[in-house]
C-alpha cells in the first residue's frame, strides 16, 4: 500500500478510532493519547498491514493492544507518591507489623511441652516434625493412616492449648 493511500485510509477511520479510544479509556485526554500512540504504531508498522484486508480491524487491534499494554504498565506502577518534600511512598509494598511481644516462647519450653505428651502422640508428632510423610509414619508405627493423622492433629491441639494456658491466647 502506498503512503498516500495508507494516509487516506487512516484519515477515513480516524473518527472511528477516536470514539473507540474514548470508549476504552472513558477520559478525553487519555483517549487523545491512545489515538496518537495508535497512529504512531500504525505508521511505524504499516508494512505489517496486508492489503485487501480489513484496515479498520487492523487499526482497532493496534489500539486495543496499546491500551492493554498501557494498562499493564500502569498496574505495575501502582505505588502512589506524596508530593511533599520527603516523597513518601503511600501504597508501596510491605507494611508495618504489630509486635507487642506476645510470642515470648522459647524453644526449651516447646521441647518440654512436646516431651510431656503421651508417647502415643509424641512419636508420630515428632516424626511428622522431622519431615516424615504420613505413610512413612504409618509403616514405622504399624498404625492405620487415619489414626496417624488423628494422633498428630491431637498432639498439635494439646500443644496449642498448653501454650495458650502458659502465655495467653497467642498460638494460632
Amino acid at each position: 500500500m502506498q503512503r498516500s493511500q495508507f494516509l487516506q485510509e487512516f484519515n477515513a477511520n480516524s473518527l472511528y478510532l477516536k470514539r473507540f479510544a474514548f470508549n476504552l479509556t472513558k477520559d478525553k485526554s487519555a483517549a487523545d493519547d491512545l489515538f496518537q500512540e495508535t497512529a504512531l504504531n500504525a505508521f511505524r508498522h504499516k508494512k505489517g498491514y496486508r492489503p485487501n484486508t480489513n484496515f479498520r480491524a487492523w487499526l482497532s487491534t493496534i489500539m486495543k493492544n496499546s491500551f492493554i499494554n498501557q494498562y499493564r504498565k500502569n498496574k505495575r506502577r501502582r505505588a502512589l507518591q506524596d508530593n511533599t518534600s520527603e516523597d513518601h511512598f503511600l501504597n508501596g509494598a510491605g507494611g508495618a507489623t504489630d509486635n507487642a511481644g506476645e510470642m515470648n516462647i522459647n524453644m526449651e519450653e516447646v521441647l518440654q511441652l512436646i516431651n510431656s505428651l503421651e508417647e502415643t502422640y509424641r512419636t508420630p508428632f515428632l516424626m511428622a516434625y522431622q519431615g516424615y510423610k504420613y505413610d512413612e509414619i504409618q509403616e514405622a508405627m504399624n498404625l492405620p493412616l487415619g489414626t496417624v493423622k488423628s494422633k498428630i492433629h491431637y498432639a498439635r491441639k494439646i500443644l496449642k492449648d498448653q501454650i495458650n494456658a502458659l502465655h495467653g491466647e497467642v498460638a494460632a
